[in-house]
């Protein structure tokens, strides 16, 4: 993505549309916009493109009247779509593989644009794990960073409740107006006031479990680093590291006794090469081995623009969709062992997706759904 610029309200219309078509993700959304060169052409261009991956139908997109109802439900609260190639969406976010093609934003939108940190943890955090959440939070703020968390009771809460004087960044499941959980209102609604919500999902949208690993990457994507204060071996923190290390970004972790269940993810980073951190100042030490707070270096945020011939892809078709099965295989894999040329490939593995018949997972593999035959 080149040229930044703001959208049109009809161009908005329409990266919301394509954005919300079912089996589009982020990575196949920009493939789109690189070939067709805008949202409205994309979506003209759909069902051809499903029905060569395999499918009769025509997948589903949000009508116009269902996203200015969007545009208008975000704008009610006092918040605002941003899409990916305006000035206004953080440079950070934009650099991951598979960032959100628009965020809703709620609040001090300006937050977007400081050097951040995320801090995260368990949602059934001990005493002590709060209080260090809130303590380091608090001296990451009197810092000048702004701390990142997802809103979540436990340490995610107290993380922001320390950052808020100085700026804090709710990244939420659901839509940003949607508050979750309950217990979380009055922090939601000061966050709002004082800091910044932000959202992949449309206004009054109900997070469900599908919608949180999708938060996460957010949270580790707009960061420089992810501290994690508590986590159970396998817990959404952990999700939100691995996101991290993805991109490039550090990963940090509190140790904790071995005879908590609550340190044991914890103590898995370290041992995996995450810096163990005890203070505010341990991570700004960490931090400053990116050249005082600058940004990492670049990471290819999104794949090459994808001009195939058609009739290269048709004659690829097969040879391609024949090395894939349930298991996830990396697409650079993919391009090796078929011995053609990249767009060639990645033109194949979208119409399959947008025919509903591959999964993408993170670090850039892909797999053919269960359900899907050959």
């Amino acid at each position: 993505m080149t040229g930044y610029r703001p959208l049109s309200d009809a161009e908005r219309v329409d990266w919301l549309r394509l954005a919300g078509t079912e089996h589009v993700g982020p990575i196949s959304f920009f493939q789109l916009i690189d070939r067709f060169g805008s949202a409205g052409e994309a979506l003209a261009a759909l069902p051809t493109l499903a029905r060569r991956g395999g499918r009769s139908g025509v997948p589903k997109s949000p009508s116009i009247a269902e996203v200015k109802a969007q545009l208008a439900a975000i704008e009610a609260v006092g918040g605002r779509w941003i899409a990916a190639v305006e000035p206004d969406y953080p440079a950070l976010l934009r650099e991951i593989a598979d960032p959100p093609p628009l965020i809703s934003a709620i609040g001090r939108a300006d937050l977007l644009h400081k050097k951040s940190v995320a801090v995260v943890g368990a949602r059934n955090a001990s005493a002590n794990g709060r209080r260090l959440a809130r303590d380091l939070s608090r001296g990451l703020a009197e810092a000048g960073l702004v701390v990142v968390s997802g809103l979540a009771r436990g340490i995610d809460a107290m993380a922001h409740e320390g950052a808020l004087a100085g700026g804090t960044v709710a990244v939420v499941a659901g839509g940003a107006d949607v508050v979750y959980p309950e217990e979380n209102r009055g922090l939601h609604d000061r966050i709002k006031a004082e800091g910044l919500i932000v959202a992949e999902m449309s206004p009054g949208t109900v997070p469900q479990a599908r919608h949180f690993p999708r938060r996460n990457r957010i949270i580790s994507g707009l960061s420089l680093g992810t501290v994690v204060v508590e986590a159970a071996e396998r817990s959404g923190s952990l999700i939100t590291a691995r996101f991290a290390l993805d991109q490039g970004r550090e990963v940090f972790a509190v140790p904790g006794s071995p005879l908590d269940p609550r340190a044991r993810g914890c103590n898995g980073l370290i041992r995996d090469g995450a810096t163990l951190v005890e203070t505010a100042g341990h991570i700004l030490e960490g931090l400053g081995r990116l050249s005082q707070f600058g940004e990492p270096g670049p990471v290819s945020p999104l794949p090459d623009p994808v001009k195939a011939d058609d009739g290269e892809v048709d004659r690829a078709r097969q040879a391609v969709l024949g090395l894939l099965g349930p298991s996830p295989v990396a697409v650079d894999e993919l391009i090796r062992q078929c011995h053609m040329s990249a767009p060639v490939v990645l033109a194949v593995l979208l119409e399959a997706e947008l025919a509903g018949r591959l999964d993408r997972h993170s670090g850039n593999q892909v797999s053919l759904r269960y359900s899907s035959t050959l």
